[in-house]
């Protein structure tokens, strides 16, 4: 059972961290982004255009994830539970890297 404590876990963190991340969008998006927009750091913009896609693909994967994790057997989904276990892994750190490098352009704080 410890695999299904994990995977609720997981499920619970990165909804909230998805939630607690939706109230800093708002003043990511009036406060900074016009700013690195004046700037000229479109490609930083694009890749966290595209950290907000990954992180809306990986909460409608949780379902899924969940299924998966819930009972596993050795046997049983083996591949489907890499994958998305590995997809999640990707997103969340996409999510982490792409954040720190916008957060680092535009300096703390600042």
């Amino acid at each position: 059972m410890p695999a299904a404590s994990f995977a609720n876990a997981v499920v619970v963190l990165y909804a909230v961290s998805t939630l607690l991340g939706g109230f800093i969008y708002l003043y990511f998006r009036v406060d900074i982004r016009p700013e690195l927009e004046r700037a000229g750091y479109w490609p930083a913009l694009g890749f966290f255009d595209l950290k907000e896609h990954f992180v809306a693909i990986g909460f409608a994967l949780l379902p899924a994830y969940w299924i998966c994790w819930r009972r596993p057997n050795a046997d049983e989904r083996t591949q489907l539970r890499t994958m998305l276990t590995s997809l999640l892994a990707f997103i969340i750190w996409w999510g982490f890297l792409t954040g720190h490098v916008v957060n680092n352009i535009r300096g703390f704080g600042s």
